[in-house]
C-alpha cells in the first residue's frame, strides 16, 4: 500500500530494538511499553528484536531497517548510559543526517524535573533523522521509556516524520 508523504494522518511503520546482553522476550518490559505506546496510537510495529549491548550486533540491525523503504520510525531503547557496556549512542550517531538535539535536552530537564535528580545527567538519550525516517535511543529503565514515549515521542512523532517527509 502506498503511503502519501507528509500526511499528518498516516500510520507509521515503526521498528523497536531492546539493546540488553541480560533481556528476553518474557522481560522485555521497556521494549513492550514502546510497542503498546505504537499501537495505542495506531501505528504499526513491523519490526522488533532484541541484541546484545555490542557495536557489531546493533549496527546490523540498524543497517537492516534503515534499508527497509517501509519503515518510518527505529526506537531503541538501552545502552545509553556511562558504563563501559553501553555504546548505543556512538554506534548510531553516525547515520544522523540532522541531530534532534532538543530530544536529549528536553527529556534530561523532564528526567531531572520529574523523577531521577541529578542523575539524569547521566543519561545519553538521543534523537536524529536519518534521511527520511526518525530514530530515538532512549534509556532502558522502564520509568525513562514511560517519560520519553509519553512526554516526547508520541507528542512529536508524526509532526517529525510530516516535516522529514515534505518536500517543497
Amino acid at each position: 500500500m502506498h503511503k502519501e508523504v507528509g500526511n499528518l494522518n498516516e500510520k507509521l511503520n515503526v521498528c523497536v530494538l531492546t539493546v540488553s546482553d541480560t533481556r528476553t522476550e518474557e522481560d522485555d518490559n521497556s521494549g513492550r511499553l514502546i510497542r503498546e505506546r505504537i499501537q495505542e496510537a495506531g501505528h504499526e510495529v513491523i519490526a522488533r528484536v532484541i541484541c546484545p549491548d555490542d557495536k557489531n550486533a546493533i549496527l546490523k540491525v540498524i543497517e537492516s531497517w534503515i534499508g527497509k523503504k517501509d519503515a518510518d520510525a527505529i526506537i531503541i531503547t538501552g545502552g545509553t548510559g556511562i558504563s563501559y557496556r553501553d555504546v548505543t549512542i556512538e554506534t548510531i550517531r553516525p547515520f544522523f543526517t540532522k541531530e534532534l538535539a532538543g530530544f536529549g535536552e528536553l527529556f534530561r530537564y523532564i528526567s531531572y524535573a520529574e523523577d531521577v535528580g541529578s542523575k539524569a545527567l547521566l543519561s545519553r538519550a538521543a534523537a536524529g533523522a536519518v534521511g527520511e525516517k526518525v530514530l530515538f535511543a532512549l534509556p532502558g529503565s522502564v520509568k525513562a521509556v514511560t517519560l520519553a514515549m509519553d512526554r516526547l515521542v508520541m507528542p512529536e512523532l508524526m509532526h517529525i516524520h510530516y516535516e522529514l517527509t515534505k518536500h517543497l
